[in-house]
């Protein structure tokens, strides 16, 4: 068994260090079970020091020059080892109980995908509380990952084709339904992982103002398709700031 446990990362030299060094601690869980593992950071064109750090941490860096978060995926992905992929943000954190739920999820035989509920801890954690205590009702009632952390079957990975590049955002919500038909086809299930958490940055609610995460909320909402497919719409995601 190979676990590939993929990152994208576009001028990430600030919070991809706690990420790493948290995968790196949270991989006992399949070192436990004699399971090989890589960590793939895919420099999605960054101009700061990702790839010096990412590559320094013992992570294989590989180079994405379109900045779009669904085609880094996509190349960490296509340059992946495992039969397994697993999408951590690079502005998230992992941890060992994590990890020990994903293993028992991939030893049951009965599941192709699935994601877990997210928690934030930094100063900014109190504006982000009601949106995450939302979110992590919709993904456990709807079965959507979040992309701070998802996990496939790569072979269903290659067989769906990935991430969808006609999103700029909430590309992991397409991919997960996508993988969810694809697994009911054999019986298998896309899950929620339970009893654990990932802790996600909640810096947009320091860098944005309240209309520009609103306004983008909203139009995502009520024109998914619109938005997320404009590159302009998705500014929370492109504009670089840090």
């Amino acid at each position: 068994m190979i676990v590939s446990i993929v990152v994208p990362a576009f001028n990430e030299e600030k919070l991809l260090p706690a990420c790493l060094e948290s995968i790196r601690s949270a991989v006992a869980a399949l070192e436990k079970r004699a399971w090989d593992w890589e960590i793939v950071v895919c420099d999605n064109n960054s101009s700061d020091k990702t790839a010096e750090i990412a590559s320094s941490l013992g992570a294989r860096v590989v180079f994405e020059s379109i900045n779009q978060i669904g085609r880094a995926r996509n190349t960490g992905a296509s340059e992946a080892q495992g039969t397994w992929l697993v999408f951590v943000d690079a502005d998230s954190t992992v941890s060992e109980s994590v990890f020990e739920a994903l293993a028992t999820a991939i030893e049951s035989g009965t599941v192709v995908g699935g994601g877990a509920c997210l928690s934030a801890d930094d100063e900014l954690a109190s504006r982000i509380r009601v949106p995450l205590m939302v979110w992590n009702l919709i993904s456990r009632t709807c079965r959507w990952a979040a992309g701070s952390f998802l996990f496939c079957r790569k072979d269903i990975f290659d067989a769906i084709g990935g991430f969808n590049l006609q999103h700029f955002a909430g590309e992991e919500l397409d991919l997960s339904r996508r993988i969810k038909r694809a697994g009911n086809k054999e019986g298998a299930s896309f899950v929620i992982l339970k009893g654990c958490r990932i802790r996600t940055s909640s810096r947009k609610f320091g860098l944005y103002s309240h209309r520009e995460l609103l306004g983008t909320l909203f139009s995502m909402i009520f024109r998914y398709r619109g938005t997320t497919g404009n590159r302009g719409s998705c500014f929370l995601w492109y504009d670089g700031r840090r």
